[in-house]
């Protein structure tokens, strides 16, 4: 069965704003990429921006709250209110196919879901009312 999870677009403050949450809610961070060590960053990312989050999270009881920085081309005009995804992780490839073909149907596709650079089935879209969803199978996560 699929988890739901927040995720957050932050504009350059997800480090910061991380340490705060951690240090109300506790817990250690299950993973901390930043833009310089993802797979084509140290190319596709401007020097300010290299040591910037592309994704962190933080477990917070059954949940996973995860965020990125939201920068430069990949910011998407950030502003206040569309600073959010609903993450889906499913159990596996065919939920996640399904559950994306299903919620993206009559929205607009941002990402096809596929195979991203850092090995999850990965996709991206908001749906007929507006909501951003972002749908991925970890093929590697212990089950």
């Amino acid at each position: 069965m699929a988890t739901i999870n927040p995720y957050l677009n932050l504009p350059g403050t997800t480090e910061e704003a991380f340490n705060f949450y951690k240090s109300v809610f506790g817990g250690e961070f299950l993973m901390v990429i930043r833009f310089k060590d993802s797979p084509g960053g140290s190319e596709n990312v401007a020097e300010a921006d290299k040591d910037k989050l592309m994704h962190i999270a933080l477990p917070i009881g059954k949940n996973i709250l995860m965020a990125t920085d939201s920068i430069g081309e990949m910011g998407m005009g950030y502003k206040q209110g569309n600073n959010y995804h609903v993450s889906i992780n499913t159990d596996s490839k065919e939920e996640a196919e399904t559950i994306f073909a299903a919620l993206s149907a009559g929205g607009q596709v941002m990402v096809p879901l596929a195979m991203a650079e850092w090995g999850d089935l990965f996709g991206w879209f908001i749906d007929k009312f507006g909501i951003s969803w972002m749908v991925s199978y970890s093929p590697n996560r212990p089950q």
